[in-house]
């Protein structure tokens, strides 16, 4: 299904945005922004389902143990009780569906940026080297990877699957090739024939695992040398791998640091998607009773995601999309917050403000009962 969405939704999307403005960075942003407004409906459920629940989880719970203390014997009664709880302030899980059905397409998004063109698209092959005795019973069965978007220019993308029709199974000695291809069946390298920067497209061949098992030529032919495991990838270069937008040197730039190097550019973009996201759940608490485990939560939270950026890094592209995303999410947050509460809920909500004023009177009170205060004169001894 991501797939799907991504090659029929999503990237007819960008190539539109990128149609009219030929700049990778703006086309991102673009979609970003697109993408969320359509889910805006979806999403603005799911804030305010959280709000609510905030403000009513404490009641709930409270009317909640008393129903079922009032009817432990009667469960049918009980049932009906909760029921009609659910029905005033609205099931907890009410937020979670809307947030199910837009995770897919967030998901396509994701995978979106993570691919052609924005980074290098890899194909991975598992092969098992076999003495020539051990293949006379193995059956030959085509092997083929899923298939990748590729672009090959600016506005045009195929889609390109990795397949060996032998097998990932072959003996000791053999050669076989690797093929590079188009759904329709057409060598990939032949695609490029008439593409502008076709030359850049040229996928590079490797064997991550069992150098001295296989070995594989420039142009995908794998050689056994002996038995055992191997692993072989075939990579195709993004087109906008390279390409720049502001401050970002390239948006298919991966990692914190290159040959020794911090790259400012990704540690801006950190930077900010923490940023970002501590302002998101600061909004998300505005105007609510203070809560001191909510508050820690939204401290650590930023910083502990953040920080993953750090050990798993993610290309540039990605994390464009993902500031951009949390700028509007905080955006979408903060007017979900100016929104009136349905007068239940309002009542209930200045309830717990009001319980969580200090009693200033009472703390005055046992100051001056005995106590001298700082700027105070001491009392002149009878």
């Amino acid at each position: 299904m991501i797939g799907y969405i991504s090659d029929n939704l999503l990237l007819p999307i960008l190539d539109f945005f990128y149609g009219l403005v030929p700049s990778y960075g703006l086309a991102i942003i673009a979609l970003t922004v697109v993408i969320r407004l359509a889910l805006f409906p979806l999403s603005a459920g799911s804030i305010r389902s959280a709000r609510r629940m905030r403000i009513a989880q404490p009641v709930m719970q409270k009317r909640q143990t008393e129903i079922k203390n009032r009817y432990a014997n009667n469960p049918q009664k009980q049932q009906e009780e909760l029921g009609k709880l659910m029905k005033e302030f609205g099931s907890p899980l009410a937020g979670c569906l809307p947030l199910l059905v837009q995770m897919p397409i967030l998901f396509a998004l994701f995978a979106t940026l993570r691919g052609s063109p924005f980074a290098d698209v890899s194909y991975t092959v598992n092969l098992k080297v076999l003495n020539p005795e051990q293949m006379v019973g193995v059956e030959t069965k085509p092997f083929t990877t899923p298939s990748h978007s590729i672009f090959i220019s600016e506005t045009n993308h195929i889609p390109v699957l990795a397949t060996l029709p032998t097998g990932t199974k072959i003996g000791v000695g053999e050669k076989v090739n690797l093929q590079l291809q188009t759904k329709s069946g057409e060598d990939f390298i032949s695609t490029l024939k008439d593409a502008k920067d076709g030359s850049e497209l040229v996928p590079k061949w490797n064997v991550t695992k069992g150098q001295e098992v296989v070995s594989v030529t420039n142009d995908g032919t794998i050689s056994a040398l002996g038995v055992g495991d191997a692993t072989i990838e075939a990579k195709i270069p993004g087109l906008a791998a390279r390409s720049g937008f502001l401050f970002i040197k390239a948006l298919g730039q991966v990692g914190l640091y290159t040959d020794g190097s911090i790259n400012w550019d990704i540690l801006a973009l950190i930077l900010a998607f923490g940023t970002s996201l501590f302002v998101s759940q600061l909004l998300s608490g505005m105007g609510m009773p203070p809560n001191p485990q909510q508050s820690t939560a939204n401290k650590l939270t930023p910083l502990m995601i953040t920080g993953m950026f750090l050990f798993f890094p993610l290309p540039a592209g990605v994390l464009l999309y993902m500031v951009i995303a949390n700028m509007f999410q905080a955006l979408q947050t903060f007017l979900l917050t100016q929104e009136a509460l349905p007068d239940n809920l309002q009542l209930i909500l200045e309830q717990q403000l009001a319980s969580q004023v200090p009693n200033t009177m009472t703390s005055s009170r046992s100051v001056s009962n005995g106590q001298r205060l700082p700027f105070e004169r001491k009392n002149r001894k009878q």
